[in-house]
């Protein structure tokens, strides 16, 4: 897997483009001379959480012939206030939407969250506290 990176100004706005030509781009904090075009590295983190263990959640439920008609992930993550300021903790809260059952939807999040998504797992074998909680709604 490579990915390329390509400054797009003279500030901080870079574009990364994968293999197959799809494209993110990320910004600086607009304190430090970000233009706020893209998001922040560390969002990005974040996003990466949420993408993949949703991807393995939504996999496992259709396995098990659970429909989702939505799903929705808060993720929020504490730094470190010290340089580097690499996350403590993150905080996950999925939000179902659907004729699901509770029992196999928190299956399918904690296998997730505790063994299938490789992005929380190497946060976690990082020292990343991850927690994480879901929530059904008719």
């Amino acid at each position: 897997m490579t990915v390329e990176l390509h400054r797009r100004d003279e500030a901080f706005l870079f574009e990364t483009t994968n293999a197959e030509g799809l494209t993110v781009l990320a910004d600086a904090s607009p304190a430090i001379g970000g233009q706020g075009r893209g998001m922040r590295p560390m969002e990005l983190v974040l996003a990466s959480v949420a993408s993949c263990s949703s991807i393995d959640i939504v996999l496992l439920l259709k396995k098990q012939r659970q429909e989702v008609r939505d799903l929705r992930v808060r993720v929020t993550g504490q730094r470190a206030e010290t340089v580097p300021r690499v996350f403590t903790a993150i905080q996950v809260h999925y939000q179902f939407a659907g004729p699901q059952d509770a029992k196999k939807v928190e299956r399918a999040c904690r296998l997730s969250m505790e063994k299938l998504c490789s992005v929380s797992m190497m946060l976690q074998a990082g020292g990343v506290n991850i927690s994480w909680t879901y929530e059904l709604t008719a």
